[in-house]
C-alpha cells in the first residue's frame, strides 16, 4: 500500500493518510471483498458469484438458493459456498442477509486468519463494531439476529463465542458496504472490505470509493477477489493529508446528514461544512421573482408541503404506479416553482423522479427539461467531480439524446465523462459506455450540423433497431450511502 498509511487521525480514532502527492482520478488503493453476499431481495434475480443482473439463472441443485449465470459462475463460486451450502441444507431454510454475510466472514476467518494479504492495513477483530452504542431496538436485533445464526451454523464447522458472533454482527451493521451489480447501476448486496473500514468521513470529501468488478486477482481467487473497490482522488492531496470519504449524501442540510450520521455510525459529524451549515441556505432557498425573494412563511409552507408530497410519491414509486408518480410530481412542481429555488432540494427531488419516471414511461422531452432543471441544480450543490453529479448528468445527456435534443445531450455526456473518468475511471463499465455514447453522439452532432433532415431521419430508423440504453426501471433512488444499514 504505497499509496496511504494507518495514524491516528485527531478525535476520530484510525484513519488513513496519503504518503505522496496525488492527483484527480488516482486509485489511493484497490480492495476485493472480504466476503459479500446477495440482498435477501434480489436473491433470484442476479449471479451469487458475479453480481451480475440476469433473467434467467441457473439454480444450485444442492441447497436450491444460489444461483448463477452458467457453470463457470458456479464453480468459481463453489470454494465461496459448498459450506453455505451444506448449512442451508441441514437448516432447511434460508437465514436473512445479515447471517450469511457473518456466517461467511467467519467461514473466511477459519480458513485464512483476519489477515489475508499483505495488502491488508486492519483485521476484523480490531474494527469498531459499536454495539455499546446500540440503542435497545437494534440490540433485540442483534440477538434474533444471533439466535438464528446459532441453529443456522453447522456444528461441524468450529465453533465461537457470542462475543466473537456478537463482534461480526455488528462490524457489520456499521461497516457493510452496499456491492452494486456489473454495470454499478444498481445495489445488489452487501460485503466488508477491512481497508476501506480505516478511511474517515468527511461531507466534503477527498476520495471517492467505487465498487470496480475487474477481472481476478492472482491472490485468493478463490475468494472472489474481482469484487473489488477502488478509492479514487477526487483532486490534489497533499503528502500527509487525512483521506475522507462521505457516508451520507451531502444533498442533505447539515442537521441531517449530523443526525443520519449519528444514528448510522454512532459519531457527531464536526466537519468544516456541518459546522459552517455551508449550502444549507441553497438548499432551502425561496424563489426569488423579479429581485424580491420570496416571504420565509410561504417557503416554509411549501417546504413541509413537499415533505407531504414526497412520501406520496415514494409510495406510489415502490407499488410501481408509475403514472400516479408522475401526477404526484407534476401537482407537487407547479406549486414549487413559484415559490423554491432552483437549488432548494425537494424541488430537486422531485425534479429527478419525475425526469426519470418520464423517461422510463418515454415522454421524453418533458424528461429531458426535469432532467436539466435537476442537473442545473446539482451543479451549484455538489462538489465538481461527486460521483451522483456524475450519474445524474449521463441521465439527463441520455434523456436528451431520446428526445432528439443532439447537441444538448452531447454537451452533458461530455460532462458526465470527464467527471466519471475521475471518480470511477477509464475501465468501469459505465465509463466505456459513457465513452461509446460520447463518440456516437459526437458522429451525430456533425451530422445534425451538416444536414437536420437527414439526421432525424436516420435516427427514426436507428431507434427502431437499436435504441440506446442506459436507464433501469425507477424502483428506488441510486446508492446515496456509503455504507449499508439494515
Amino acid at each position: 500500500m504505497e499509496n496511504v498509511e494507518v495514524f491516528d487521525s485527531p478525535g476520530k480514532g484510525r484513519g488513513l493518510r496519503a504518503t505522496k502527492e496525488l492527483w484527480a482520478g488516482d486509485v489511493l488503493f484497490s480492495e476485493p471483498s472480504f466476503a459479500a453476499v446477495i440482498f435477501d431481495s434480489l436473491a433470484d434475480h442476479v449471479c451469487h458469484s458475479c453480481f451480475r443482473r440476469q433473467q434467467k439463472l441457473q439454480r444450485c441443485g444442492q441447497c436450491k438458493f444460489a444461483q448463477y449465470c452458467d457453470r463457470t459462475c458456479q464453480r468459481a463460486a463453489w470454494d465461496e459456498h459448498k459450506q453455505e451450502c451444506a448449512a442451508i441444507k441441514t437448516y432447511g431454510k434460508v437465514p436473512n442477509e445479515n447471517i450469511r454475510l457473518a456466517a461467511r466472514v467467519l467461514w473466511r476467518l477459519d480458513k485464512l486468519g483476519g489477515v489475508v494479504s499483505d495488502m491488508q492495513l486492519t483485521t476484523l477483530e480490531d474494527l469498531e463494531d459499536h454495539i455499546a452504542d446500540m440503542p435497545e431496538d437494534d440490540l433485540k436485533e442483534l440477538k434474533v439476529d444471533i439466535h438464528n445464526f446459532l441453529d443456522y451454523w453447522p456444528r461441524n464447522s468450529k465453533q465461537h463465542n457470542t462475543d466473537t458472533i456478537s463482534h461480526v454482527f455488528g462490524v457489520i451493521n456499521c461497516n457493510g458496504f452496499t456491492v452494486s451489480d456489473q454495470r454499478g447501476l444498481q445495489a445488489v448486496g452487501v460485503g466488508i472490505f477491512p481497508n476501506l473500514c480505516l478511511v474517515n468521513h468527511d461531507c466534503w470529501p477527498n476520495c471517492t470509493v467505487i465498487l470496480n468488478h475487474g477481472s481476478q486477482s492472482a491472490v485468493n481467487t478463490m475468494f472472489h477477489s474481482q469484487r473489488r473497490v477502488e478509492l479514487r482522488a477526487l483532486g490534489k492531496i497533499s503528502p500527509g493529508e487525512e483521506l475522507t470519504v462521505s457516508y451520507v449524501d451531502y444533498l442533505n442540510v447539515s442537521d441531517e446528514r449530523k443526525r443520519l450520521l449519528k444514528q448510522q455510525y454512532f459519531f457527531d459529524c464536526t466537519c468544516e461544512h456541518c459546522t459552517n451549515k455551508t449550502k444549507d441556505d441553497l438548499k432551502m432557498a425561496g424563489q426569488v421573482v423579479d429581485g424580491v425573494e420570496v416571504p420565509n412563511e410561504q417557503v416554509k409552507e411549501m417546504t413541509e408541503y413537499s415533505l407531504k408530497m414526497i412520501e406520496m410519491m415514494e409510495k406510489a414509486r415502490f407499488d410501481g404506479n408509475y403514472h400516479e408518480v408522475v401526477k404526484i410530481c407534476r401537482e407537487c412542481v407547479e406549486k414549487q416553482e413559484k415559490v423554491l429555488a432552483d437549488t432548494h432540494i425537494y424541488q430537486l427531488r422531485m425534479w429527478s423522479t419525475l425526469s426519470e419516471v418520464l423517461a422510463y414511461l418515454q415522454f421524453f422531452g418533458e424528461a429531458a427539461t426535469y432532467a436539466r432543471k435537476m442537473v442545473d441544480g446539482y451543479m451549484k450543490l455538489y462538489h465538481p467531480n461527486n460521483a451522483q453529479l456524475g450519474m445524474a448528468t449521463m441521465r439527463a445527456g441520455v434523456t436528451h439524446w431520446q428526445a432528439g435534443q443532439i447537441e444538448v445531450a452531447h454537451g452533458m455526456i461530455c460532462k458526465a465523462y470527464a467527471i466519471l473518468l475521475v471518480t470511477h475511471g477509464p475501465t468501469h463499465p459505465i465509463t466505456k459506455d459513457l465513452e461509446a455514447m460520447r463518440m456516437q453522439t459526437e458522429m451525430e452532432l456533425r451530422m445534425f450540423q451538416q444536414n437536420e433532415y437527414v439526421y432525424h431521419s436516420m435516427r427514426e430508423a436507428a431507434l427502431k433497431n437499436q435504441p440506446m440504453s442506459m436507464m433501469a426501471e425507477p424502483v428506488e433512488e441510486g446508492i446515496k450511502n456509503l455504507f449499508r444499514r439494515k
